[in-house]
C-alpha cells in the first residue's frame, strides 16, 4: 500500500485533482505567490475544519472531509450573493500511524479507533486516503468552477483543514450586483429561509450514536451533516432580485451555520444593539419528517431541536413584506419563518425564546 512520505507526494496528488490553469489565475500554484485576475470588489471568507471539533474520522470518509471543508466556505459566499472564484488551502496532516495523536476526547481531540481515520483499509498516510480526500474537495470545486490557487501544509497532531475562499459580484443586465450582508432589517420585515433547517443536527446526533448505520434510518439528515449543499445559485438570485429593487439596502442574508436560535439575532443585528428581535411562527408540520421521527424515538421536542440545529447552510434572510411575492417568483422554495419586531425578546410560536445555538467556546 503506497504511503506518502514527502511534501512532494502531497503536491503531486493535489495537481492530479486540481488544474493549475483558470481564467482567474494569471499565474497558478508553484511560485511563492499566485497572481490573480480580480474584480474591483470581492467577498472573502475563511473557515477552519478540525478533527474532533467539526468532524470525526470514525464516520466522515476522507471524501466527506474534503468536500465539507470547502462547502462551508462556499456557503459564506452564497450568503453574500457572490460568484466563487478561487480558494487557498491550509492542511494539517497527522502522522500516518496516528501513534502521536492521543489526547482527552473531552478536550476536543478524539483518540483510539476514531484516530485511525481508515477508509476501506486505507490509513490516513496512504495515497488512497488522500486521493479520496482531494477528490471530494475537487468534485465541489469543479461544480462551482472555483480555482485552487495555493496554500500550505504541515505535520500536526490531528487532521485540520483551513480554507480561505473569495468571489466576485454577480452580474445582471444593469451591471455588477452589490454584495448582500446582515443587519439591514427593520421592524415589520419578513424573515425567510431557502433550504432546510435542523436536519444536520439530527444527522450529527444519529451518527454519534449509530455511526454510518444511521444512513439506513435517516438518509437525508446524515447527508445534510456530511455533505451540505452550498446554496450559491440561490444567493446570487436573491442578490440580483434585491439589486432590481433599488434604493437603500433592504435585503439581509446570511447562511445558517450555528442554528436559527443563534443566527437569527445576528441577522437582525441584535448583537450590535439594533433593538430588534425576531418573532417566529413555525408550525410543527414544517419540521422535516426525519427530524420528527428521530425526536419521537428519542423523546425530544422536534421543533426545539430543529431551531437549535446548526450546519444546515440554508440561507436565511430579511426583506420588506412587499418584496416577498417577487422573491418567490425568483425562488419558489422560499418559506416565511416569521417577522422582525421592535424589542429584545425573541419569540417562537408566541413564547419567549432564548437564543442558544452553537458556540465554539461555550
Amino acid at each position: 500500500m503506497s504511503r506518502f512520505t514527502s511534501e512532494a507526494a502531497f503536491l503531486a496528488c493535489i495537481d492530479r485533482h486540481f488544474p493549475n490553469e483558470h481564467p482567474h489565475m494569471v499565474r497558478g500554484r508553484g511560485d511563492d505567490c499566485a497572481v490573480l485576475a480580480c474584480p474591483e470588489r470581492m467577498s472573502l471568507s475563511s473557515d477552519l475544519f478540525l478533527e474532533g471539533i467539526h468532524f470525526r474520522c470514525s464516520y466522515f470518509s476522507p471524501a466527506d472531509i474534503g468536500y465539507k471543508s470547502l462547502a462551508v466556505n462556499l456557503s459564506d459566499l452564497a450568503a453574500s450573493g457572490a460568484v466563487p472564484l478561487g480558494f487557498s488551502l491550509g492542511l494539517m496532516v497527522p502522522p500516518a500511524d496516528r501513534e502521536e495523536a492521543s489526547a482527552d476526547p473531552a478536550e476536543g481531540v478524539v483518540s483510539g479507533a476514531d484516530a485511525q481515520c481508515v477508509l476501506n483499509g486505507a490509513p490516513m498516510g496512504t495515497e488512497a486516503y488522500w486521493d479520496a480526500f482531494f477528490e471530494g474537495m475537487a468534485e465541489l470545486a469543479r461544480e462551482h468552477d472555483v480555482a485552487l490557487t495555493g496554500g500550505d501544509l504541515s505535520k500536526a497532531p490531528v487532521l485540520g483543514v483551513s480554507v480561505s475562499v473569495w468571489g466576485g459580484p454577480a452580474a445582471s443586465e444593469q451591471g455588477s450586483v452589490p454584495f448582500l450582508h446582515r443587519s439591514v432589517a427593520k421592524a415589520g420585515d419578513v424573515v425567510f429561509i431557502t433550504g432546510d433547517f435542523g436536519l444536520a443536527r439530527i444527522g450529527l446526533m444519529a451518527l454519534e450514536s449509530m455511526g454510518r448505520d444511521a444512513e439506513n434510518l435517516y438518509p437525508r439528515a446524515v447527508r445534510a451533516h456530511l455533505r451540505p449543499v452550498p446554496r450559491v445559485a440561490d444567493g446570487q438570485a436573491i442578490a440580483r432580485y434585491a439589486a432590481v429593487q433599488g434604493g437603500d439596502p433592504r435585503m439581509g442574508l446570511m447562511d445558517l451555520s450555528d442554528g436559527l436560535a443563534r443566527d437569527l439575532p445576528r441577522l437582525v443585528g441584535t448583537d450590535k444593539g439594533s433593538q430588534l428581535c425576531v418573532e417566529l411562527e413555525i408550525p410543527e408540520e414544517a419540521v422535516h419528517e426525519e427530524i420528527a421521527t428521530y425526536c419521537l424515538a428519542n423523546d425530544l421536542h422536534a421543533l426545539e431541536q430543529a431551531a437549535l440545529g446548526g450546519e444546515d447552510y440554508a440561507l436565511v434572510g430579511t426583506c420588506p413584506p412587499e418584496w416577498l411575492e417577487g422573491l418567490r417568483t425568483v425562488l419558489p422554495g422560499v418559506r416565511v419563518l416569521g417577522h422582525v419586531a421592535k424589542g429584545d425578546v425573541h419569540m417562537l410560536n408566541g413564547m419567549p425564546w432564548e437564543p442558544c445555538g452553537f458556540d465554539h467556546f461555550a
